[in-house]
This record gives C-alpha cells, sequence and structure tokens, in this order.
C-alpha cells in the first residue's frame, strides 16, 4: 500500500487546468506519486498531513531549456556575454568548456538542480552538448546520477556538435564527435534510462546542439532515430545564426530544419528570436513547441519574442532559464518574472499583454505539453503530485493575497518556496533540501570548481 498525504487547508490552490479553476481552503489527497482528489474537508486515516494554512499551491514548474554543466563558467568578467554578440560568445566560451571534466558536469548538475527546486521547479531538461577528452561519454549519465540524488524529474537532452572549425563552426575540434557516435550513445542512453510511462522520472531526447555547428547528416540521422525509438527532438535555433545558414546553404535556419524533417510535433526549439510572423505559420501548423528563454534575450540584447501573437497563433510557449553562463541562474522563478515583464515593456502598444496568470501557464501546462507528458503541468486527480507552495503569512504579501493567480509574476515572487513536492515526495522543505547534506555537496562542489577550472590560471588565460 502507497504512502498517502493530505495537504490540509491550503489557503488557494491553483490548478492551472483547463478550466482555470482555484480552490479556497481547501486539500488535496496524494497516494504515492498521484493526485486522488481535490477539494474541502478530504478525510484520509493514516495519511501523512501537511499543514497549508497561508499557504498557496501551484503546479511543479517545468524547465524547457538549460545547460547545467555551465553553473561552473558563470559570473566571469573574462567572457561578458552582455558585451557580445551570441556567435562570438560562442567562440569564445566554447575554449573554457574543453577543459571540463565527469565530476564538473555532476557537480555542476547538483548546483542546478538545486536551485531549480528551491524555486518550485519539479522537471527540469537539460541540453547537453558538452563532451571532452576528460568527460568522455559519461555527462548524461553523471547528471541521471545528481537528478536522481535531489530527486528531480529530467529529461536529458543528448546533444552533440559534428561540424569542424575547417567547414565553419566555432567548435573546438577536440570536442566533436561523429554522426555515428553521437548516434550509438544515444541509443545506449535511450536503452538504459528513457521512459514513457506515465510518471516516468527520467527521459532522454535526441538533441543535436544547433545547425550551424552540425553536418545535414546528423539532423536527418536524428530524426530517423528519434522517431524510431519514440524520443523527442531538440535545437537551439534563430539565436544569431540565419545569416550564417543564408550564407551557407542559402535558406533560414527553420527551412533547412523542415526539409530535413526536422520539426513536428515531437521538436521543440529553444529561444526563436530571429523568428518572423511567416513561420507562426509553419511553427503552428507542425505543433513545434519554442522554448522562451527571457534572461539570455535581455543580456544579449535580442528582439523580444511577441508571446501573445505566437500563442494567438497556436504556438505551444514554454518557458525555460537557459545555461548559466548566458543566465548566471537557475532560477525558473525568475525567469517567469522576466519573461511577464518583457511581455508587458514590448506589447503596451500592441493591443494588450501576456498576463501573469498566462506566463504561469508558460511555465507548467505548457512545459508538460513540449516535453510530451500528459501526467504533468496541472493539478488534478489523475496528475502527478509535482507541486510547489509558497507561505503567504508574511508581511511584504500583506494586500496582494486577493488573486492567487497572477501573484507570483506581478509581485515578483522569485525566491525559494516553502515546499516543492516531486511525484509525491516531499523534496525541499522551509529552506532545506531532503535527503542530502547541502552543505557538504557545495563544499565539494566549490573546491572541484577552483582545481578544474580555476586554478590553471595560465591555461585559463590562453583558452580565453
Amino acid at each position: 500500500m502507497e504512502r498517502k498525504i493530505l495537504i490540509k487547508n491550503a489557503k488557494a490552490i491553483v490548478t492551472c487546468d483547463s478550466r482555470d479553476q482555484v480552490y479556497w481552503d481547501s486539500d488535496i489527497l496524494i497516494e504515492g506519486p498521484e493526485i486522488l482528489k481535490i477539494g474541502k474537508d478530504i478525510e484520509a486515516d493514516g495519511a501523512e498531513i501537511i499543514r497549508g494554512d497561508g499557504k498557496f499551491v501551484y503546479p511543479g514548474l517545468i524547465n524547457t531549456h538549460h545547460h547545467f554543466f555551465q553553473t561552473f563558467v558563470r559570473n566571469l568578467t573574462s567572457i561578458d556575454y552582455p558585451n557580445l554578440m551570441v556567435m562570438d560568445w560562442i567562440d569564445k566560451i566554447y575554449r573554457i568548456f574543453q577543459i571540463i571534466d565527469s565530476d564538473v558536469i555532476y557537480y555542476s548538475s547538483l548546483t542546478a538542480l538545486g536551485d531549480l527546486i528551491k524555486h518550485g521547479c519539479t522537471c527540469a531538461f537539460d541540453h547537453q552538448y558538452c563532451y571532452t577528452n576528460k568527460t568522455g561519454k559519461t555527462p548524461v549519465d553523471r547528471q541521471m546520477e545528481a537528478a536522481g540524488l535531489l530527486g528531480i524529474r529530467y529529461h536529458a537532452g543528448r546533444g552533440t556538435n559534428t561540424l569542424s572549425r575547417a567547414d565553419g563552426s566555432s567548435i573546438p575540434d577536440n570536442m566533436l564527435e561523429t554522426t555515428d557516435g553521437f548516434l550509438k550513445d544515444c541509443e545506449r542512453l535511450i536503452d538504459l534510462y528513457h521512459d514513457p510511462g506515465a510518471f516516468s522520472m527520467r527521459q532522454i531526447v535526441m538533441a543535436p546542439c544547433q545547425p550551424i555547428n552540425c553536418t545535414r547528416d546528423t539532423f536527418k540521422e536524428t530524426v530517423s532515430m528519434a522517431r524510431d525509438k519514440g524520443v523527442r527532438m531538440h535545437t537551439h535555433l534563430g539565436e544569431g545564426e540565419n545569416e550564417g545558414m543564408v550564407a551557407r546553404w542559402g535558406k533560414r535556419t527553420m527551412d533547412w530544419c523542415a526539409e530535413l524533417g526536422f520539426i513536428g510535433e515531437d521538436v521543440w526549439y529553444a529561444h526563436d528570436w530571429e523568428v518572423t510572423p511567416e513561420e507562426y505559420r509553419v511553427l503552428a501548423s507542425t505543433k513545434t513547441g519554442v522554448s522562451h528563454c527571457p534572461s539570455p534575450a535581455i543580456l544579449g540584447g535580442f528582439p523580444i519574442l511577441d508571446i501573445k501573437e505566437m500563442l494567438k497563433a497556436g504556438i505551444n510557449i514554454s518557458l525555460g532559464c537557459d545555461g548559466s553562463a548566458t543566465n548566471d541562474s537557475s532560477n525558473l522563478l525568475d525567469a517567469l518574472r522576466i519573461a511577464y515583464l518583457m511581455q508587458t515593456y514590448h506589447s503596451k502598444q500592441r493591443g494588450g499583454c501576456v498576463s501573469a496568470y498566462e506566463m504561469l501557464k508558460v511555465a507548467t501546462i505548457n512545459g508538460a505539453k513540449t516535453l510530451g507528458r500528459p501526467d504533468l503541468g496541472s493539478l488534478e486527480p489523475g496528475k502527478a503530485a509535482d507541486l510547489f507552495m509558497i507561505d503567504t503569512a508574511v508581511l511584504e504579501l500583506t494586500g496582494a493575497l486577493h488573486d492567487p493567480k497572477n501573484i507570483i509574476a506581478r509581485v515578483g515572487l522569485t525566491g525559494p518556496v516553502w515546499l516543492t513536492m516531486i511525484n509525491g515526495d516531499v523534496v525541499y522543505r522551509d529552506g532545506a533540501l531532503t535527503g542530502v547534506d547541502e552543505e557538504r555537496l557545495a563544499a565539494e562542489g566549490e573546491a572541484l570548481c577552483n582545481r578544474v577550472i580555476r586554478e590553471p590560471s595560465a591555461a585559463f588565460k590562453n583558452l580565453v
């Protein structure tokens, strides 16, 4: 018999369901990984009680684009992203990426995942394309190890770069892979980790890094294998590479992807700042998703996505942190707030902007759709018990509690939440990650970062 948990007398439960229901002064009954019931005065003999008095409850946030390994190359003054265009930044940062080892992958993943969990994220996708002589083929395995330790639901994007610098890419030759090597490792990872079932805690996504740094064959063969194996696909697109793609191939990146079949309901692109209104129709008609990453867009000075018009066109937009080297944070609540403010600025003269609640749904139910997870994204019976709770019985929220649907992005609730639950397990509560010695992990990670990345100062300067 599975353990039962009863969240009792929550001040408000924001469901993000198809009817946008909010339950006031209500309970949530959970059995194992699943929500059984939401309503008032629920009785459950033998259930563990979590008092919800004064708490707002929300579906867990879903992060659809990140690069965990970059948490160990953030806050650098030597490579200042705000003062570089993205292609120039990529050229410089890869020279640092090539010294990363397997332990950096593990501890940087713990760092990013811990940050995500503390800020209400319950399911995270990471785009892991950093494969060096020191990491070998282990990065996704080390990330799975980190995710398992912290108890977060994890979708691993197995990335790759296969085009040499001599052929026009910005990737150091010692970080290149062959298409065959990439496919072989994808097959290994899918066989080892991919669980397509309900309440799955780990899945694999085939995710070549970006068209400008990969061969056509890499994308073509990815489409063939992914659809044969039943896994999703992802890549960077529309983030400054279109001019280069037109010069190289005579067509924009999305047209290049579409020609190879890398488009459709099982595909989503990261960023797409260069998207055109004509491409809205292509994205909508093919049901291809877009992960909006607001922080790097602002830092890089890129165009602001017109999310109102994209949603109106029928495009599924989700939310991502992006890598810490272009964000320096793994706080999805912060990304939610920034995305909302960006839209209000952008849309003031364009007939109305996206509401704070609509942005919350971008970060929850839309993220679930992006990852192909009908069991996630909203709070309702039959869905996974993935949620976070905030404490409203604090002075700074006085006067704002009448509208729990909009409060997060409008008021700017970007700090740590009170509780995060994933798959029915409390993984973070009242300031502490459960089941781990956070202080020890932090000290080990900082020492590793010093030893592998910071201390080789001469080599570091040469790389930059």
